[in-house]
């Protein structure tokens, strides 16, 4: 099928061969190249499809964002999303990162294009295939910090780590880091005014339950994409939300310890990471590194 991308298009699914959109009348084929095969997902960036590249003689897959209607009707909005190709730019080199493919402003709307990985999130690993125990999320872990090494080396902090946005590559195993839409770099080139506009998007935030204290108050820091990687790692062991496993009511730390049996150092290690005190709290992945070896 063919799927039309107008936010507003009462009925976006189109036969395959179509080249108008049979419901609102736009045109299929974006900038003459990318046709959208279907609709995946929304989140905090966007709406997320599948489409095929028909400029080359092997069409290629990949998936295309369209940025968030709410972001696009102010130079903020534009000012957003061209950083926002920057950064993946720069850190989509990495092995484990989606490569950024392209960008383009087509119809008054946004979009970004990046390679397509084949494959199943950690969420719906957990769901089809049961938890991890402590040596396999150890393993997890480390992987995951390695990524994030280089995401923060580049002076970004990602926001929305959580098991769904992390993704087992089919072909060789490896897991790779999704959904940048919620990126964080220094803030400093913005004026007051810009910043007082990222603040009130809804969707600055980051994902509940998974966000620590200092980021759900809009003062994300490196150790903050710590405390979601640790929640990460509950996840894995439980199949539990922090919502489902409950919370403090008078720290608001996650009560995690009474659904585990492992290792003293590998709860320390845990415990350390997911410190509602972001000053106690491992403050880079390194220093996670360092204490699982």
């Amino acid at each position: 099928m063919s799927y039309c991308v107008n936010p507003s298009c009462p009925e976006p699914v189109n036969d395959i061969q179509a080249q108008i959109c049979k419901a609102c009348g736009e045109k299929l084929l974006l900038c003459d190249r990318y046709q959208i095969l279907r609709f995946i997902g929304k989140g905090g960036f966007g709406r997320t499809f599948l489409t095929a590249d028909v400029s080359s003689l092997q069409p290629s897959l990949w998936v295309i964002k369209q940025l968030h209607s709410k972001r696009q009707n102010s130079s903020m909005g534009k000012k957003l999303f061209e950083r926002e190709a920057r950064i993946l730019g720069e850190i989509g080199n990495h092995p484990q990162i989606p490569q950024l493919i392209d960008y383009f402003e087509y119809r008054q709307q946004f979009y970004l294009v990046q390679e397509y990985i084949y494959g199943q999130n950690l969420k719906q690993e957990v769901r089809g295939q049961g938890v991890l125990d402590e040596s396999q999320t150890r393993q997890t872990l480390r992987e995951l910090l390695l990524i994030l090494q280089t995401v923060h080396s580049h002076n970004i902090i990602h926001r929305d780590i959580k098991p769904s946005n992390i993704i087992r590559r089919h072909k060789d195993g490896k897991l790779i880091l999704i959904d940048f839409g919620l990126v964080e770099e220094q803030i400093s080139n913005f004026t007051t005014d810009d910043i007082d506009q990222i603040i009130l998007s809804e969707h600055s935030v980051g994902t509940r339950g998974f966000a620590p204290p200092e980021q759900l108050a809009l003062r994300p820091v490196y150790a903050s994409d710590i405390y979601s990687l640790g929640v990460t790692c509950i996840y894995l062991m439980t199949g539990k939300t922090p919502e489902e496993i409950g919370l403090n009511p008078m720290t608001g730390e996650i009560m995690w310890l009474k659904d585990l049996d492992i290792s003293k150092s590998f709860g320390n290690i845990l415990l350390t990471m997911l410190n509602v005190s972001v000053e106690n709290r491992y403050q880079t992945a390194e220093e996670v590194l360092r204490a699982l070896d």
